[in-house]
């Protein structure tokens, strides 16, 4: 990709990111992530009404009179974005690859989350941590954020969830929000997928293509694994064929959900090409009522 076409693809994504956040995501963005709790504030002398509850003891027996403790509301929060770019997101139609829709729904993150003075950060992995930016805030990251996605050329093809999870842990110690965009083709990270979920607030957003999930009617097709570049020659016009592919890919699905499910975090499922605003309002808003 030429300098001028990276230009024209982050002020592509930018514009529709921009409208996207300016009409409708800033909004339901606010309500679903009020922040990371409460903050101290002040000590001040107890009057009539005021909540027994929030009586602070050690000053109140220093001074011999009683005295409360005050909270604020912590709005700001640190978001983390961490973005799976291995080989198979690469798959769908032109300009609609998962990996694009990918870079859509996070540039879209990314500035409701600037909009609302949050921090955002990006982790991209594949099979190895690809990139690391840290957390920052303003528009002028932002674009640096959807730059890096959109430049990105992957050295390794496989996924490794759990080694991107633990790099999360060691990078980010204070409760933060994270979004799992991925197609989460890989194995064995539900334990770490727990222990990040312990101590974060995760939102995983699955991303998938249908024709992954049904062989069409075509006869012999040879297919190969862009991950591990296995391939295998299938008769898709044998009906059993196309059917234990179909029941294979539900069983992923089924297994995945499950796990998040266990995990205690909230899912959003997003097809490669489909209105993914709509999509996204709808999960922003039940996630704010939950919470």
């Amino acid at each position: 990709m030429t300098a001028a076409e990276l230009a024209h693809r982050v002020r592509s994504v930018e514009l529709r990111a921009r409208r996207t956040v300016g009409d409708l995501v800033s909004g339901a963005y606010h309500s679903a992530f009020k922040g990371q709790g409460i903050e101290f504030q002040e000590v001040r002398e107890y009057v009539p009404g005021d909540d027994t509850r929030a009586i602070d003891w050690n000053v109140t027996a220093r001074v011999g009179r009683p005295y409360i403790k005050r909270f604020a509301e912590e709005r700001d929060q640190t978001v983390m974005l961490l973005l799976d770019a291995s080989r198979s997101q690469v798959f769908g139609a032109p300009g609609a690859f998962k990996l694009d829709v990918a870079a859509e729904i996070l540039a879209t993150l990314a500035f409701a989350a600037a909009y609302n003075q949050d921090e955002a950060g990006l982790i991209l992995f594949t099979d190895r941590i690809e990139l690391y930016v840290p957390p920052a805030s303003g528009e002028t990251h932002v674009l640096r954020l959807i730059r890096e996605v959109l430049a990105f050329e992957p050295r390794e093809g496989g996924t490794n969830l759990t080694r991107a999870l633990e790099f999360l842990t060691k990078v980010r110690r204070r409760r933060s929000l994270v979004f799992v965009l991925s197609d989460f083709q890989d194995r064995g990270f539900e334990r770490q997928l727990r222990i990040v979920a312990r101590r974060h607030d995760v939102i995983a957003i699955s991303l998938y293509d249908a024709r992954e999930n049904a062989l069409p009617d075509c006869g012999l097709m040879e297919c190969e694994d862009a991950e591990t570049g296995e391939r295998r020659l299938l008769d898709t016009g044998d009906i059993a064929v196309r059917r234990a592919w179909q029941a294979a890919a539900n069983e992923r699905a089924k297994a995945l959900r499950a796990s998040l499910r266990a995990a205690g975090i909230d899912h959003l499922q997003i097809e490669a090409g489909s209105d993914y605003v709509r999509r996204l309002l709808t999960f922003l808003r039940l996630h704010g009522k939950r919470d």
